[in-house]
């Protein structure tokens, strides 16, 4: 009534054409939003009209926001199995997928044909058929893995369908010695098909029950999420928070709000005919077979750098490394004073400030950085002072070349006997670690925590941590340079 009289009071003041005009307005924007809704709705049902056959009509699910369809879409396409064929009829075990007539093969290695660790061991699955005959298709389920059983150690291979009836296992090799490959065959694409007939058709195929009573009345109804129509009336308890749908069958003489309890039911009987595609000793959880070795022996990692001898003092370097295939210069050098080595040559003595100023820089290159331990028995501020010296070369370096990768490496606990404790206590370690990170907060920089590293570890704390700490520090430097996709 209130939008009657407003409309009569803003006609008065238009021109002669004016009410039209407004009309019109009015009419074309109802007419867009309620295209706009119309629009929305038809988007909502074509993507659900494109599942719509997984389930029969007596599931009901609560109504997904069109947010939420898109994530239901997305899901669903993650787990999409390979389409597997009907199932003929009669039905003949003979030509479905037989894992004694199958087998696997453990491809060559590197040039030389052998596997170190941290290489990748491949393999190639042939399915065949009861009759010997190679599969045309894909849609078994295998899974497959690399174990030792003296060590307890193993991985699982990702099994990858090539749609054709051959499969493919890449593994990753973490450690040394023997590796066994394992192989098994859990259902094949034949029995695929029939789980997937039971899900469409029975959904229900574990019922369940709930109890009512009023006085000396009860009486027990069948209940499920999925409750296929009858002539019986159907109590609802969906919650109303959640949106949780389940359902039970109305008692005859009772209220649907005398509900006790409610418990499993059974498996209904007889849904198929076609057991034997689900036999525990014949295609089911049934290893196969390796058409030759099944086993490996896996040699340590050989490294890739070749060290160039410059004849260099142990300790002080300079070193260089080369990885000429994959183009890698590894070079480096101690710090400046106060270094604490013996008879360091004067033209060994670098600033670090003045390395870095030196470098080009750019994304192929990176930069690690160590210096905390020989400043320990100085004053604070003289360490603080170094490293706004390098804070600065930093700086210059990011700003003409922003995508250098540099990398600082922390202090770190070790073990103190007297000597040690008066030079490198932990307690003047702890507070150059504190000044350090508060030195590159802010940068675009990253930090090795050897601090927190070593803590951590069960190994004895020392000055140069122990080799397993050490690779755990290499592996954190290593992410830092090679990170992950999409990490």
């Amino acid at each position: 009534m209130k939008f009657q009289v407003y409309k009569r009071k803003v006609c008065t003041c238009l021109p002669r054409y004016g009410c039209i005009f407004l009309f019109l307005v009015v009419f074309a924007l109802s007419f867009v939003i309620d295209f706009m809704d119309i629009l929305e709705n038809t988007v909502k049902s074509t993507i659900h009209s494109s599942y719509a056959d997984r389930h029969y009509d007596f599931c009901k699910f609560q109504p997904l926001s069109l947010k939420e369809t898109r994530e239901e879409h997305l899901l669903l396409k993650s787990i999409a199995w390979p389409e597997t064929p009907p199932l003929p009829f009669p039905h003949y075990l003979s030509k479905t997928s037989d894992p004694s007539h199958s087998s696997f093969t453990i491809l060559s290695g590197r040039e030389d044909g052998e596997w170190h660790k941290d290489d990748n061991l491949e393999i190639l699955i042939k399915m065949y058929d009861f009759q010997g005959l190679p599969k045309k298709f894909g849609g078994d389920v295998l899974l497959a893995r690399l174990h030792n059983p003296t060590l307890g150690a193993g991985v699982v291979g990702q099994v990858v369908d090539h749609l054709n009836g051959s499969y493919s296992a890449v593994f990753y090799l973490p450690w040394e010695g023997n590796a066994e490959v394992e192989v098994t065959l859990v259902h094949p694409s034949e029995a695929i098909t029939v789980l997937r007939s039971l899900t469409r058709k029975h959904p229900d195929r574990i019922y369940f029950k709930s109890f009512f009573r009023s006085g000396y009345i009860n009486e027990t109804t069948v209940c499920n999420v999925c409750l296929r129509p009858t002539q019986q009336p159907v109590c609802n308890y969906t919650d109303l928070s959640t949106g949780e749908p389940w359902f039970c069958y109305k008692p005859k003489n009772l209220s649907c709000d005398t509900r006790i309890n409610h418990s499993k039911g059974r498996l209904k009987k007889n849904l198929m005919t076609t057991e034997t595609l689900f036999q525990s000793d014949v295609n089911m959880k049934v290893s196969i077979p390796a058409s030759g070795p099944s086993r490996v022996t896996v040699l340590p990692k050989t490294k890739d750098l070749k060290e160039f001898n410059l004849h260099s003092q142990k300790k002080i370097g300079p070193y260089m490394a080369l990885d000429y295939v994959n183009n890698i210069l590894v070079t480096y050098r101690c710090h400046g004073p106060p270094i604490r080595f013996s008879k360091v040559p004067i033209s060994e003595l670098r600033y670090i400030a003045n390395e870095l100023d030196s470098l080009t820089g750019g994304s192929d290159t990176v930069v690690v950085l160590g210096i905390w331990s020989h400043f320990s028995t100085f004053p604070v501020e003289v360490y603080i002072r170094r490293l706004q010296s390098i804070r600065r070369a930093v700086v210059r370096l990011l700003s003409r070349a922003p995508d250098t990768l540099v990398v600082i490496r922390t202090a770190n606990p070790k073990n103190l006997t007297l000597y040690e404790t008066i030079t490198n206590s932990d307690w003047y370690s702890l507070q150059r670690d504190k000044v350090l990170r508060a030195m590159f907060k802010g940068l675009n920089v990253h930090l090795v925590d050897a601090w927190e590293m070593v803590m951590a570890h069960n190994l004895p704390h020392e000055l140069h941590p122990q080799p397993p700490i050490i690779e755990n520090m290499i592996n954190v430097l290593l992410s830092y340079i090679c990170p992950k996709k999409g990490g």
